[in-house]
Formats: C-alpha cells, structure tokens, sequence
C-alpha cells in the first residue's frame, strides 16, 4: 500500500470530514479484505463513516468494491422451455413476524419468473428467514451457484444462503460492525444490503424499507433516505430498483417465531393468512411482477387458485425438504390474558419481537442455535375489541423458566384504551421508484 492510501491517512480524510476518493476506498476494503488493513482500522474507519457521513459518488465506490471482492453470479442465461426466464428478488430491511418472503417467492416464480431470494439468518430481535425454513424438515439452504441456477430453471424459486464468494468484504466487515457500534448508518447500511442484491445477479429488485419500533430505522424520514440511496445504487448497477415502505410499528401478521411463521406462511399460500401479510405480500408482489414487464396482473389469483402453493410445494422438495411433513411444536406454552377490557390501541413490535428471542425464536450471536418451535402468537390485532380475561398471547418454548422473560417484555407491549383508535391506513407508507 502506497502512503497516499495508508489505512490511518484514510481515516484521518473522514474522521476530519473529507470526502474519499475512489482509490482510497477501493484501497481500503481490498485491504480489509485480504487482511493487510486491521480490524481495528476499519472499525475507526467505520465509525468515522457512522459521524461524518458520505456523499452519493463515495456510497456507490464503497458498494462497487464491495461487490468486487467477490464473484458476480451470471442469471442471464437462464430458459424454460426455450423462453428466456426473467429474474427479480425482493429484500426486506427486517421486523417482528416478517414471513412475507415465504409465500412471495413462490407467488412470484408461479407467473413464470426465476426469484433468486438469497437470505440471511436473525440476530437479535428479528427473525431470519432461513432460521424459519430450516424448520421445514430436510430443507436445506445451502446451494452452490450451479444448483441454484439449475432449480431457478426448473421451478423458479430459491432461497438459499448467500455464497461465501458473494460480497466477501461485507460479510467481513458486517460482523465488525456489529461489535463496534456502527450499524446504524445508512451509507453502510445501503451499501451492505446492495453489494449482495447485486451480486447475486438479479435483473430487477424490490425493497421492503421498514419503518417504526420494530425496524432498524424507527423515523419515516430515515427510511426514506436510505430507501431512496439504495434505489440509487440499484438503478445505477443496471438493475431495476424500487422500494415500499411499510409500517413496523407494530409486529406483522398473528405470530413471531420460526415453524410459527412458516405455518402462517402456509396460510398465505393457501389463499388465506392474515390481513397485513397478505397485504404486504400481494403490494410487493404487484412491484416485482411490474419491474418484469408483467404489470396489471393480479397475484392474489395465484394465491386462491393455488399455483402459488404448487410453487412452493416444488420448491421445498427441490431443496430438501418434506412439504407434507408437520411442523416441530415448542414442548411448553403459556397463555396471557388480558388484564382489562376496552380497544386494543397499541401493540408494540420491538416488545414482542424481544419476546420471542427470549423465548429461543432468536439468538444473540450469530451461529447460535435457535428453537424451531418456539416463539409468541397474539391473538388481537389494534383495533380490536378486548373483554378482560381474554387471551392476549400464547407463548411457545422448549424451557418454560423462559416464559417469566418472555412475559415481562409484553407487559409494557399492549395498551388497552376505552375508545376506539382511528382506523389504520395500512402497511404501506410510501413508494421510492415505485413501478405500480
């Protein structure tokens, strides 16, 4: 390395507020990378990047070597039948009871379209989406790039594990970040997220930014920016970038927790489910069909008519897994009831979603096991009429000394008024580059 590009010159430019240059920063996380930059110099460097901030140009360098550190999957090439099989995956910024993933991808694949949906494990209070396939006995995630390729050809639908040749640098410095405080920025939050979804060769993708107490960013304002900056390094990559913004101020759906989430997943595919999921999965369904040319097309009738559920049904057996066998069940429940009657006004998503990782749902770090039947369904959602004495939630766990935990975080998650709240407007709070 060149004393122009020494790590600690680096971060002196951005801990005093300068802006680096493309050099510098492809110096930098090529560094890290190979091990000749420290850890303890890239998390100074990233705490600089957490006070001082970057500009668009420095986003987009730092993303490109991010991708650049690793291989860029092809999805081109991919037919069916002799026809050219267009690509589009959706990710989601994370929440508390966030299954939609489950029956989108195969919703999605049901229209003729391959959904590369790779994804991640939970850490914390939000769940994983792999953590609640792996549920399914026999599923397996793990798929080498030419496997997925050949079951995108055959069934359309994947969702797997990222390769470890994707983005190298972002898993690297993702688990530095973790430890040192610096995950809540949205230049590098951004620039995480789209290192991998371009990476992985998408032609088109749809974000799900949430928004509220359960999510990452709790203000509308920085949802939207960090929506807004990830479109851009989309569209700019070539790929087809819109995102939704949708309220996690309260948990999604009726449950939080693995084989919990897959069961109501089901429900979805079966032509029913919860309102909010079947909201939110059916307006991002609307997104990835329209930024693949198929816009007017109503997905909810592959969803009643059951060509959604064909989907996943194949998708299951591709990877593994018994789409016929039951789910695993926690060994203890326990039911709370509702202290008071009135309008169920408030239920807050970070509490249960807490709940739930008390309960064995979550881990605290990462490579932990996880409980696959344990986790917090609720039985209200706000809005809803309460009668004192009622049930409120039923919790799931293989230990019950894990309810007493569980318990104290839904204590201060239910307010219980005597009028009725407003009507809720719905999940979705706004559109960035939005196609429908």
């Amino acid at each position: 390395m060149t004393a122009a590009l020494d790590p600690v010159s680096i971060i002196g430019v951005k801990r005093d507020g300068g802006q680096l240059t493309t050099a510098q920063i492809r110096a930098v996380v090529d560094g890290f990378t190979s091990g000749q930059v420290a850890p303890e110099q890239m998390s100074a460097l990233a705490m600089a990047i957490c006070w001082r901030g970057m500009v668009r140009r420095e986003i987009a360098d730092w993303t490109a070597a991010m991708i650049d550190s690793g291989v860029r999957l092809d999805l081109t090439e991919l037919r069916r039948h002799g026809r050219s099989l267009p690509t589009v995956d959706k990710h989601s910024t994370g929440g508390v009871g966030d299954k939609v993933t489950l029956p989108l991808t195969p919703l999605i694949a049901s229209y003729g379209v391959a959904v590369p949906q790779l994804s991640g494990r939970g850490l914390g209070h939000t769940g994983g989406t792999l953590d609640k396939l792996d549920a399914v006995p026999g599923f397996s995630a793990q798929l080498s790039p030419e496997r997925m390729r050949s079951q995108l050809a055959q069934v359309g639908a994947v969702i797997a594990a990222a390769s470890d040749e994707l983005a190298p640098a972002d898993r690297k410095l993702y688990a530095l970040r973790d430890v040192t405080g610096t995950v809540a920025s949205i230049p590098l939050i951004a620039a995480s997220i789209m290192s991998k979804k371009i990476a992985e060769g998408t032609g088109a993708l749809v974000l799900d930014v949430k928004v509220g107490s359960g999510a990452f960013m709790r203000e509308y304002d920085d949802a939207a920016e960090l929506a807004a900056t990830m479109v851009e390094l989309g569209s700019d990559a070539g790929v087809v970038t819109s995102a939704l913004l949708t309220d996690m101020s309260s948990p999604l759906g009726r449950s939080a927790g693995n084989a919990l989430e897959v069961a109501e997943a089901l429900e979805v595919l079966a032509g029913g489910g919860p309102d909010d999921v079947v909201e939110v999965t059916l307006a991002l369904a609307r997104e990835m069909l329209a930024a693949v040319g198929l816009d007017g097309v109503d997905p909810a009738a592959h969803l009643s008519g059951g060509q959604a559920m064909d989907t996943w049904r194949a998708m299951i057996a591709a990877q593994g897994g018994d789409p016929a066998a039951a789910l695993p069940v926690a060994a203890h429940r326990e039911v709370i009831t509702a202290a008071d009657s009135g309008w169920l006004t408030e239920l807050d998503a970070l509490s249960v979603g807490l709940a739930a990782w008390e309960l064995g749902a979550g881990r605290a770090v990462p490579g932990a096991a996880v409980s696959a039947g344990a986790g917090v369904q609720w039985h209200a959602a706000i809005g809803d009429r309460i009668v004192a004495g009622q049930p409120l939630f039923t919790l799931h766990a293989d230990q019950p000394q894990r309810f007493d935990a569980a318990g104290a975080h839904l204590a201060g998650a239910v307010r219980i008024a005597p009028q009725r709240p407003p009507e809720a407007a719905g999940r979705i709070l706004g559109a960035i580059g939005a196609a429908t």
